[in-house]
């Protein structure tokens, strides 16, 4: 069944964009991540611009880190202090991003941006967390005792701030430079940045897991929230009818999804999400590299005359 979407200007398969909205959103549910990471190569692979792709997911992200966001809130999951600072930063570095969005788009070298962006984004990150995860696993099998936190350079910086729901003490200075860069990111890339914000707060900031989560869910929902209003008023690129239909689909499965996460260990999470995560980047490496047409058109290269 073919749907046309008015601002991607194509027809897709509405029953495609509904069963990768549920398979994304299975993972998001079972790894605790907004999944933009995935949903927007997806949509760049079956014919969607990148630059359609990613003001849609925004909206998309938005709208799924809502509920986790208002759950954690119940549970007390969620540091308001922290999420305040972090927010500051996100905001700006959220605006930065669809001011340079907009101007890659004016130039005609926003799609190779995002390609390459992706690309290089991925690989680095998601080599990381399957290393880390690898190393986590091999760790218990051999029943070591996980190496001892300590406190780095950053916890010496100076404009420290007391956060009495994580119970750390901690400048407020690489704070608001993590929101600024995961909001950045964000508004150029469509993703709402908790795979990497997570593991910078846990392992960087020595933020405890009680309230990472949720926290970095309230960053996500605050900032894609206004990255899809930016992208809607100043480029008019963001389809309410694909978000709608990505929104069914990743509702449905993050509910699937979670009870899956519910009976995986730790480590094993990280190792599969950081193999997810390295897979779509090596993926699109290879599209970029084989078939850079079905990324972006010459035209959109702003090489044509």
């Amino acid at each position: 069944m073919q749907l046309y979407l008015p601002i991607a200007d194509l027809p897709v398969n509405i029953f495609l964009v509904l069963a990768m909205g549920a398979a994304v959103g299975f993972v998001s549910g079972m790894f605790g991540i907004g999944g933009g990471f995935l949903m927007t190569p997806l949509l760049i692979f079956i014919g969607i611009t990148p630059a359609v792709a990613v003001a849609s997911v925004a909206s998309h992200i938005a709208a799924s880190s809502f509920s986790g966001a208002l759950s954690y809130w119940r549970r007390r999951a969620i540091d308001p202090a922290l999420a305040s600072v972090l927010l500051c930063g996100g905001v700006t570095g959220t605006a930065l991003g669809v001011w340079t969005f907009t101007q890659l788009r004016a130039l005609g070298q926003l799609d190779l941006m995002i390609a390459l962006s992706y690309v290089v984004l991925l690989t680095t990150v998601g080599s990381l967390m399957f290393s880390e995860g690898l190393r986590a696993l091999m760790r218990t099998r051999r029943g070591a005792v996980p190496p001892r936190r300590t406190h780095s350079w950053i916890h010496g910086l100076p404009l420290k701030m007391r956060f009495k729901r994580s119970k750390i003490y901690l400048s407020v200075i690489p704070v608001v430079v993590v929101g600024i860069v995961i909001g950045f990111i964000g508004a150029i890339m469509g993703i709402g940045g908790g795979f990497i914000l997570v593991p910078i707060m846990i392992y960087l900031l020595r933020v405890p897991t009680s309230t990472v989560i949720g926290t970095s869910m309230v960053l996500t929902l605050v900032t894609m929230l206004f990255a899809t209003l930016l992208h809607a008023v100043t480029n008019h690129l963001v389809d309410a009818v694909l978000a709608l239909i990505l929104m069914v689909g990743g509702v449905t499965g993050a509910q699937f999804g979670a009870r899956a996460g519910q009976k995986i260990r730790g480590e094993q999470l990280r190792l599969l999400l950081g193999l997810l995560i390295l897979s779509v980047g090596v993926r699109f490496a290879i599209e970029l590299v084989i078939r850079p047409e079905d990324l972006f058109t010459i035209r959109e290269l702003g090489v044509s005359g």
